[in-house]
């Protein structure tokens, strides 16, 4: 790996608190420290192992985003480190090895690797590979809630068009846009202010007003209500069933 092109990347880094943490595993100081020092100063927070012992050991106290595992260690090698997290653990693995040979990549692809690098590398490579990796293993965004229920009322969101049974329950373009602002974070908390739409002249009372006519469309009692319930001192909360 050239040593001077990873050194030239490397200012002085302090990672954010909340920075993607990685741990290198690699049983060359020099290797550990020069991607500690790169690593650090694209932003990742970094810890490093000179075998799969200690990994293992920090692996115990400590939540990894990603691993970076060198395939040629004393003792337990990369690669069976790797199949043995693989058992009980989803953590994104990138594996370095020397070897070029195509049967050692499908072997560590096989065996669970996300990626495989092979030395040497570029470090803007290895950078680009660590950040996609991270980027798949993201959860994928929950999918828009698109209706809701509470008690005998669906509201399709999209539509804005609310019903009870095959009754649609004729309501005003500020109820409509409430109700869908509820709807779309059901359960939540919303301010009141976040409530009021696009009207410059809305206020809290405004507000108050608008769900209190909402309230007589849908609740039983609106002065005890069930669905679109008050958070005192915040805002409003829609209750829908399961």
């Amino acid at each position: 790996m050239p040593a001077a092109s990873i050194a030239a990347h490397i200012p002085t880094p302090i990672p954010a608190d909340d920075a993607p943490h990685l741990l290198i595993v690699d049983d060359d100081r020099r290797i550990r420290d020069l991607l500690s020092r790169f690593l650090a100063s694209e932003g990742y927070r970094v810890t490093t192992a000179d075998n799969s012992a200690e990994a293992r050991a920090k692996l115990n106290g400590l939540h990894f985003d990603l691993l970076i595992l060198d395939v040629m260690m004393p003792g337990e090698s990369g690669f069976d480190l790797a199949k043995s997290l693989r058992q009980s653990s989803s953590v994104p693995i990138l594996i370095l090895t020397a070897r070029h040979e195509t049967e050692m990549r499908i072997e560590g692809l096989e065996i669970g690797a996300d990626d495989y690098v092979a030395k040497p590398f570029e470090p803007r490579e290895l950078s680009l590979r660590i950040a996609n990796i991270l980027k798949r293993a993201q959860p994928a965004a929950p999918a828009p809630v698109e209706s809701v229920r509470f008690g005998d009322f669906f509201f399709h969101i999209g539509r804005g068009e609310l019903r009870k049974g095959d009754e649609i329950i004729r309501l005003t373009d500020r109820e409509r846009e409430m109700l869908r602002v509820l709807a779309t974070q059901p359960g939540e908390t919303v301010p009141r202010l976040s409530l009021a739409g696009n009207d410059p002249a809305a206020n809290e009372r405004a507000v108050d007003v608008q769900v209190n006519r909402l309230r007589r469309k849908i609740e039983r009692d609106p002065a005890n209500p069930l669905f679109v319930q008050t958070v005192r001192g915040v805002g409003y909360r829609l209750v829908v069933t399961p």
